[in-house]
């Protein structure tokens, strides 16, 4: 876990500000639509001239033999003021097991996710520009993982219209 502290912090630092901002505080921009795309959806923040521009997907199937759990979804996000670009994070409506991994699989390839409290993110051996390139290329997603309790879940994502959204995302915050 230690070597992922800088990315966690990082990252955490952004998934803070994306939900203040998005939570409508006092003064926060409220985000803007370029669009829906099948399973997936776009999302455009400005505040003081820095753009969040980030993608929101939700399983379409999800199994585990859980009582009650949050919301479940997937997301992928730019930040022009920080220079963050591609940054994949899986939110699983429960908290993970501490120091536990998540495999993400798209068309049969296999990708590890590091986790902190109730969230997954691309690290060092699986970086986010590759697993974007690959939901990019892929039909289907599949996130498995465990919960503090240790539940085991697994949640299926269509892969359906993420190209198009990631291209919105790419030209609302003017990245390629």
């Amino acid at each position: 876990m230690k070597r992922y502290g800088k990315i966690l912090a990082f990252r955490l630092l952004g998934c803070v500000a994306l939900i203040f901002l998005a939570s409508g505080a006092a003064g926060a921009a409220e985000p803007k639509t370029p669009g829906t795309f099948k399973n997936w959806s776009a999302y455009l923040l400005v505040e003081n001239k820095d753009r969040i521009c980030y993608l929101h997907g939700e399983p379409g199937k999800s199994a585990g033999k859980y009582k009650k759990r949050g919301d479940t979804y997937m997301q992928v996000t730019h930040r022009t003021g920080a220079k963050a670009r591609n940054e994949v994070s899986v939110t699983a409506g429960y908290t993970y097991k501490k120091d536990s991994a998540v495999t993400l699989t798209i068309d049969g390839k296999k990708f590890v996710l590091f986790t902190h409290a109730d969230t997954a993110w691309a690290g060092e051996e699986n970086p986010d520009d590759k697993l974007v390139a690959a939901m990019r290329a892929g039909h289907t997603m599949v996130v498995a993982g465990a919960s503090s309790r240790g539940t085991a879940t697994v949640d299926s994502y269509s892969l359906a219209g993420f190209t198009a959204a990631h291209n919105a995302i790419n030209k609302a915050c003017g990245m390629k």
